[in-house]
C-alpha cells in the first residue's frame, strides 16, 4: 500500500513529507522538525524539476534530503542562536546562599567544632568556620547553593 501510494505520488512524496514535518512541528515544538521539514519541501522542489532525468533516482534524492536536512538543521541553530544562555543583571537571582558572600553578622550561638548556626536576614544558616563564641561578628567568605552551607571567618 505505501509502495503504491509512493509511485502515484511521484515527485510529490518528498512535499507531502515535508508538510508533515511542520505540521508535527506545531504539535511538537523545538524548532528542530521545521528545519527537515523544508529540506523536504526543498528536495520535493528539486524532484519536480528533475524527475525526468535518469540519475535522479531514490538513492540520489535520499542523500540530497540529508544533506540538506543537515545544512538546513546548522543554518537554523545559527539563526536561532547559540546554545549559551542569555548574560542577566542578576546572576545570582537563584542563588540564595551566593548572594550571602560578604555580609557580616554577629553570632547568636557559638561555632563548635567547626559547625555552627547564624541568622542572616529571615533565614537561619548552617556555617562552617573556626570555633567562635557568642557575639562573635564573622563574615561570609563562600557558600555552597547545593547544600546551604555558608563558610566564615572572623571579622
Amino acid at each position: 500500500m505505501i509502495a503504491r501510494l509512493a509511485a502515484e505520488l511521484g515527485p510529490w512524496n518528498w512535499m507531502v513529507l515535508g508538510f508533515a514535518l511542520l505540521a508535527l512541528e506545531i504539535v511538537v515544538p523545538g524548532f528542530f522538525l521545521l528545519w527537515i521539514g523544508l529540506a523536504a519541501i526543498v528536495t520535493g522542489a528539486l524532484s519536480l524539476a528533475l524527475w525526468d532525468a535518469s540519475w535522479w533516482m531514490w538513492q540520489v534524492q535520499v542523500l540530497v534530503f540529508l544533506a540538506l536536512s543537515l545544512v538546513a538543521a546548522w543554518g537554523g541553530r545559527k539563526v536561532m542562536g547559540s546554545d549559551k544562555a542569555p548574560e542577566s543583571d542578576l546572576p545570582l537571582l537563584n542563588l540564595r546562599a551566593a548572594q550571602m558572600i560578604g555580609r557580616t553578622a554577629t553570632l547568636t550561638e557559638p561555632i563548635r567544632n567547626g559547625r555552627g548556626r547564624v541568622q542572616l536576614g529571615d533565614t537561619m544558616w548552617r556555617i562552617a568556620g573556626p570555633d567562635l563564641p557568642v557575639g562573635a561578628t564573622i563574615r561570609v567568605t563562600a557558600a555552597s547553593d547545593a547544600d546551604l552551607e555558608l563558610v566564615v571567618e572572623a571579622a
